[in-house]
């Protein structure tokens, strides 16, 4: 009797040990609003497969794709749901497979929502946002996360953290917060909760913020440019992704695919260059 207690008690223990998480499996976090979510079409270029070095965890199903929420799967795109389009995320992952080893995997998990401002990611503001600000076009898409962006990012963050290591998060949102003096603690406040959520260091993991369409001066939201190179004034480990010459759409509001990959090749070199201070020191 005691050695069957015994060796039930024992398989119980194993049932509950996890594989440890691959240290050379980098995840990224990626979230903002429609140039994080992708407003061009992906051409031929983009919808090549670098392999299982670039993985996606889907943050919603997507049945014709065979993709499930939560489960890895090879990096095309769409990265953020269907009918979306190609992200900087595409190529920030292209790009960290192209330069670093092939014991290296980069994995991302990807939230947006066109238009979307950034209370629509605070904790303690989605709610609010959801039933007062948001607009009705947005609804499907917030539903597509069950009204909680935030909440989705973090806990599929916190299952992948089964797998790998988050290194980095990736923002593209500000357009809709154009003008708002407290846009940077906002998005200091959505960073710092992350890091506390998911128990990262900041220092180690690092807010990298992309810049707006510029359109030689015309962009819509040209605006909110100097907000966002002043982000890391409030957010010391925030570093801006410059969208200088990153072409755009006829709307001066959304990359067009080649800015989408320029981009998200900068926001690559970005992270490289972080990731190299880390090796050396």
């Amino acid at each position: 009797m005691k050695r069957t207690v015994y060796l039930i008690a024992m398989l119980m223990l194993c049932m509950q040990v996890r594989a440890e998480a691959d240290p050379n499996f980098y995840i990224f976090l990626c979230f903002g609003q429609s140039n994080m979510e992708g407003a061009a079409k992906p051409e031929e270029i983009d919808m090549q497969s670098v392999g299982p070095r670039f993985l996606l965890m889907p943050a919603v199903d997507d049945e014709s794709r065979g993709r499930k929420m939560g489960e890895w799967c090879e990096a095309t795109p769409p990265l953020c749901r269907p009918n979306t389009g190609l992200t900087p995320a595409d190529w920030f992952g292209r790009t960290m497979v192209e330069a670093l080893p092939e014991s290296i995997r980069i994995g991302v998990i990807h939230v947006a929502i066109g238009g979307i401002k950034i209370e629509g990611f605070m904790k303690d503001s989605v709610a609010n946002y959801v039933r007062t600000e948001a607009p009705e076009w947005m609804k499907p898409m917030l539903a597509a996360y069950d009204n909680d962006p935030y909440g989705r990012l973090v806990m599929l963050a916190r299952k992948a953290q089964n797998d790998g290591v988050i290194k980095g998060i990736l923002m593209h949102q500000g357009e809709s917060n154009t003008g708002d003096p407290k846009w940077a603690e906002k998005v200091k406040t959505v960073y710092e909760a992350l890091c506390s959520d998911l128990g990262l260091n900041p220092e180690e993991v690092n807010l990298y913020a992309g810049n707006v369409v510029q359109a030689d001066g015309k962009g819509v939201c040209i605006g909110c440019k100097k907000q966002i190179d002043e982000l890391p004034l409030t957010i010391k480990t925030a570093h801006v992704i410059s969208s200088d010459g990153c072409t755009n759409g006829p709307d001066r509001l959304h990359f067009d695919a080649a800015g989408y990959r320029t981009l998200g090749r900068r926001y690559g070199e970005e992270f490289l260059k972080h990731l190299s201070l880390t090796i050396d020191h």
